[in-house]
């Protein structure tokens, strides 16, 4: 069968050899892929039409994928699928300065797009931990969020129009070029964090913003608990002190990194809090956020006095994931509650570590309330065990008790669907899959993932 599909793709388009095809199988998760029949590496729309229409004669699942760093297996292939990897689509087909808008293609990668903005006086504001690697159409996929999330938004906040392949082969065209537009439902939004459950992507038009026109400054605040700092977080936010980033490391996390890279961590020092200002008055901003720590428990706060001091604080909590991999396999989770409640939320997960006798490393984009919780177990297991579910189990449950969710970026994918009915209730689930069946009525896209 995958014959007829080589014979009318290009020539190199589709793999079928196990042991490359093996790589395009995976994402960044623990999860054993399965065995699909092949891979297509599509570099343009008409290879993404001309698979679809074939998986439809032929009813055969497609996983589409992107750069493969997603953390819920999303993108982890079945039995007997198609893996469609849109990463060879890296075109930024236009860039207006003057509309201030751009339209790219779907494996541009974050960090290229948000580069060529600058070069204008512009910036792409999301910016998920990975975006030296993720994809945009991987960031569309999962609705990404990132560190600068607290003021600029996510990933769905910057998308204003969508180029889609259906299941079929069709072409739908979601959205507009403008910053406002009200006709019809919200496709693109629909869209938008769907996991590729209800299309391709094949091109995005989204917004970009001015750039700040000095270097942001930058803190990182030290505590000698996680309670102080969240009280921090808090009183930051209500201050109106509006940070462009606002992340919090909890112990766990910081023994990692510097186990890795010698941060020269001290005893005492129980969380880190590392905020930022791109505000015209940063300065005086990130000394506002400096005096509500202080008065909030700090130890020690430490201000940027240079862009090399900023990258330097903010690469210590970019390097979070990097040194948990380091320490064992990862189930990595993100729940996201009200940000009142982000000490309620710290310390539950303190009691689910503390009660299964499981590490748990937090780190939490602390402005908006979303703490990413991972889980850490011996490598070469094939899954978690059941100590690291039942804790699991205990944060989401809490999560959700709090009026939080299940996921506040990185998607439901595989990991999250035990969990999914519980946030989703029996009728808003009839409903997910109603929609699911009006874009993908054979049911082959992305099958098993997200509902």
């Amino acid at each position: 069968m995958i014959d007829t599909l080589i014979g009318r793709l290009p020539a190199g388009r589709v793999i079928t050899d196990p042991d490359v095809l093996d790589s395009y199988a995976r994402d960044r998760t623990f999860l054993e892929p399965g065995k699909p029949l092949g891979a297509v590496l599509a570099t343009s729309r008409e290879d993404v039409v001309t698979t679809l229409k074939w998986a439809t004669e032929n009813r055969v699942p497609v996983v589409p994928r992107g750069g493969g760093t997603g953390l819920a297996g999303a993108a982890t292939a079945m039995d007997g699928s198609i893996v469609l990897s849109l990463a060879k689509m890296t075109a930024i087909r236009e860039l207006s300065p003057a509309d201030e808008i751009a339209v790219v293609e779907p494996g541009v990668i974050t960090a290229d797009l948000d580069k060529a903005a600058r070069r204008h006086g512009l910036m792409y504001a999301p910016d998920p931990s990975s975006y030296e690697i993720s994809t945009i159409g991987g960031n569309l996929a999962t609705n990404a969020g990132g560190l600068r999330c607290v003021k600029y938004g996510v990933t769905r906040d910057s998308a204003l129009g969508l180029e889609v392949v259906l299941a079929d082969g069709r072409v739908l065209n979601t959205g507009r070029r403008t910053m406002k537009g009200v006709t019809g439902y919200d496709l693109t939004g629909l869209f938008v964090g769907s996991e590729g459950t209800l299309g391709v992507i094949t091109a995005a038009t989204v917004r970009l913003r001015q750039a700040p026109k000095a270097p942001p400054a930058t803190f990182a605040a030290e505590f000698g608990s996680l309670r102080d700092a969240g009280a921090a977080v808090s009183a930051i936010m209500a201050a109106g002190c509006q940070p462009s980033l606002m992340e919090l490391l909890d112990r766990a996390t910081l023994q990692a990194i510097d186990a890795m890279r010698n941060i020269g961590l001290e005893d005492a020092t129980m969380a880190m809090l590392i905020g930022q200002s791109d505000a015209s008055d940063s300065a005086a901003v990130v000394a506002r956020m400096q005096e509500l720590c202080e008065e909030n428990g700090a130890a020690f706060v430490a201000v940027s006095s240079s862009p090399a001091e900023t990258e330097e604080l903010i690469g210590v909590r970019r390097m979070a994931y990097q040194a948990k991999e380091r320490l064992g396999a990862c189930l990595v989770e993100d729940v996201c509650v009200p940000r009142s409640l982000l000490p309620d939320m710290i310390e539950a997960i303190e009691r689910a570590a503390a009660k299964h006798g499981v590490k748990i490393c937090t780190v939490a984009h602390a402005g908006d309330g979303n703490l990413h919780p991972v889980f850490v177990f011996d490598h070469g297991i094939p899954e978690p065990p059941p100590e690291i579910w039942a804790a699991a189990d205990e944060v989401f449950t809490q999560a959700l008790a709090l009026g939080g969710t299940l996921t506040g970026e990185h998607g439901v994918g595989l990991l999250k669907k035990r969990w999914l009915g519980l946030e989703t209730g029996e009728l808003g689930t009839e409903i997910h899959h109603g929609i699911k069946a009006v874009f993908d009525p054979l049911g082959i896209l992305n099958p098993g993932k997200a509902i």
